[in-house]
């Protein structure tokens, strides 16, 4: 049995809904669309710009007071913040314009806690092309649609399967390192792994069981905020490469059995980049 949704919840699948309509119309049309370059093959379009505004508009109508954190706009809204809205309104944008149905709009609600840090007890991840709902509360549980989510039960490490982010253009050649010593060492052990191009599905097929696991380095808060807590309400475990349950930007996400191994590999490979190269940051670029 689905539990009824939270008011929250109503807010931001009705928020993701909306603009997910006028995201199809352009990813139909997708030729027409104006595109700017942020950066070496990090691209934003009118449509990214077009949903970022719908969604902050239905939830600040909805909410205000209520701060935010976004992609395109970075943050806004109220700077005393209780309750503040993370989003990614066009996740997988070189997917959509590649005509590759594989994006998401994905919506985090995150609370300020007393003793000065924060909590995301709400998300939602929407693949309007692929007609895949998923959602999330804390302490609720994680659905696709009116489904509710696992993640997988594989113990076998020969027989996993990954996902993560392949480095490309922006990316330093220390980082693009650090990227193919994971991946070598995986390569001859494990099933296969995966690079889809958008982070809150691969997260949310995490909790879907259809990945085992996931790792990527340099996301935003917005790429990992609503996945990660679905990954977390399906069962499975996520941290940093330092095994820490706070995640920014660096994470490994995976069922019980398998997360503690894929840690360790991801880690290694991390530390041992920072070690010969001198850099504390290992990052890729953003999807």
């Amino acid at each position: 049995m689905v539990p009824r949704q939270s008011a929250h919840m109503t807010i931001m699948v009705a928020a993701a809904q909306k603009a997910a309509k006028r995201l199809v119309r352009d990813f139909n049309e997708v030729e027409q669309l104006q595109v700017s370059v942020k950066g070496p093959s990090d691209f934003v379009s009118q449509a990214d710009l077009r949903s970022e505004q719908s969604i902050r508009d239905d939830l600040d109508r909805a909410r205000p007071g209520y701060g935010f954190l976004m992609e395109e706009s970075g943050t806004g809204g109220s700077t005393n913040w209780t309750w503040r809205w993370i989003v990614d309104p066009l996740d997988g944008t070189t997917n959509f314009l590649h005509g590759i149905p594989n994006w998401a709009i994905s919506i985090a609600l995150e609370k300020r806690l007393v003793d000065g840090g924060s909590e995301i007890v709400a998300g939602v991840v929407y693949a309007p092309a692929l007609a895949e709902l998923y959602w999330a509360e804390k302490g609720v549980g994680a659905f696709l649609n009116d489904r509710r989510l696992r993640v997988s039960a594989r113990r076998e490490w020969s027989s996993a399967l990954f996902a993560t982010g392949i480095p490309f253009a922006r990316t330093t050649p220390r980082n693009r390192l650090a990227f193919a010593r994971i991946l070598g060492g995986l390569m001859p052990e494990i099933a296969g792994i995966r690079r889809f191009g958008a982070a809150s599905l691969d997260l949310a097929w995490v909790a879907a069981g259809r990945f085992d696991g996931f790792w990527e380095f340099g996301l935003n808060k917005w790429d990992l905020a609503a996945g990660a807590l679905m990954v977390r309400e399906a069962g499975g475990y996520v941290t940093d490469p330092a095994g820490q349950e706070q995640v920014e930007s660096n994470i490994v996400a995976a069922n019980p059995y398998l997360h503690p191994r894929l840690l360790e590999r991801v880690a290694a490979a991390a530390e041992m980049t920072r070690a010969t190269s001198g850099d504390p940051h290992v990052t890729t670029a953003p999807h």
